[in-house]
C-alpha cells in the first residue's frame, strides 16, 4: 500500500465517524505529516517520555502495553491500518504506556500542535477523532472483562471474534479467512495465559472444529459457536459508527 493510500485510509475512517466535509477532509490530508517505515518490535510510544506527535498508522499493526515492575508485559489492544495510535496523548504531556510494532509499518507522524489546531479549525474533526477516542475506550473496557472474568478458552475465541469483525470492517480480511499477526506468547501476554496454555486452546478450538489454522491464518469454520463460547457481542465496537455492514456484525 502506498503512503498516500494509507493516509485515504485514515480519512475514510474519519469520515465514518463524522459527516465531513470535502474541506475537512483536504485539512486532514495537508497535515504536514513526516512518514516512516518500521521494522516489528520497533517502539512508537515509549511509557515516560514527552509527547510531541501523533502518529497515524497506514499499514501493519501495532500493540499497546505496559510493563510491570518485575518486567511482565500486558498487551491492552491491538490496532491496524488506518488507525490513530495515540489520540489521548494529544493532550497530555507524557506518555504513560509503550506502542510498538506488531509487523513491519507505515506510519505518518504529524506534530500535536498542528493536530489541536486542525481540531479547533475543523468541530466535525475533532467530533470524528473524539468518538474514535470513546471507540478505543470501549474496545479496553471490554479487554479488561475478557481477562478478569472469562475462562481461558472464552478468552481466546474472544479476541479471534474481535479480530474476524474488526478486519472485515476494515477491508483487511475475506470474510471467515484472516492472518492473524500475533505470535503465540502475544496472544498470552493479551489474555493473561501462559503460551503453552494458548497453544492448547487453539488446539482444542480446532478439535471442537470451530477453527482451522495454518501458521498464522485462521478459518473460522463455524462463528456462532465460537461467538458463544467466546461470550462475544460486537456491541463495544460501536460499528455502526459508520463502514460496511458483515453478518458478524450483527451478533
Amino acid at each position: 500500500m502506498s503512503v498516500p493510500e494509507g493516509l485515504e485510509r485514515v480519512v475514510r475512517r474519519l469520515a465514518a465517524r463524522a459527516p465531513l466535509s470535502e474541506a475537512d477532509r483536504d485539512a486532514v490530508r495537508s497535515l504536514d505529516f513526516s512518514y516512516r517505515t518500521l521494522e516489528p518490535a520497533s517502539y512508537i510510544v515509549r511509557e515516560g517520555e514527552p509527547v510531541r506527535n501523533c502518529v497515524l498508522l497506514l499499514t501493519g499493526f501495532a500493540f499497546r502495553h505496559k510493563v510491570t515492575g518485575d518486567g511482565q508485559r500486558q498487551i491492552m489492544s491491538v490496532h491496524m491500518a488506518g488507525e490513530f495510535l495515540d489520540l489521548q496523548n494529544s493532550f497530555l504531556k507524557v506518555a504513560d504506556h509503550n506502542v510498538q510494532t506488531l509487523t513491519r509499518c507505515d506510519i505518518a507522524s504529524v506534530p500535536t500542535d498542528a493536530l489541536r489546531v486542525l481540531s479547533e479549525s475543523h468541530p466535525l474533526v475533532a467530533r470524528a477523532m473524539w468518538i474514535d477516542t470513546l471507540i478505543e475506550a470501549a474496545i479496553f473496557r471490554e479487554w479488561i472483562v475478557n481477562v478478569g472474568r472469562r475462562d481461558s478458552i472464552s478468552r481466546i475465541a474472544h479476541l479471534l471474534c474481535e479480530f474476524a469483525l474488526r478486519l472485515r470492517h476494515a477491508g483487511l480480511a475475506e470474510r471467515d479467512l484472516y492472518e492473524l499477526p500475533m505470535t503465540q506468547e502475544q496472544i498470552a501476554d493479551s489474555t493473561g495465559l501462559t503460551p503453552v496454555h494458548v497453544n492448547r486452546v487453539l488446539k482444542e478450538l480446532g478439535r471442537r472444529g470451530l477453527i482451522e489454522r495454518e501458521k498464522r491464518a485462521v478459518s473460522i469454520r463455524d462463528w456462532d459457536a465460537l461467538r458463544e463460547i467466546g461470550d462475544f457481542n460486537s456491541r463495544y465496537l460501536h460499528m455502526e459508527a459508520g463502514g460496511p455492514t458483515t453478518r458478524a456484525s450483527a451478533a
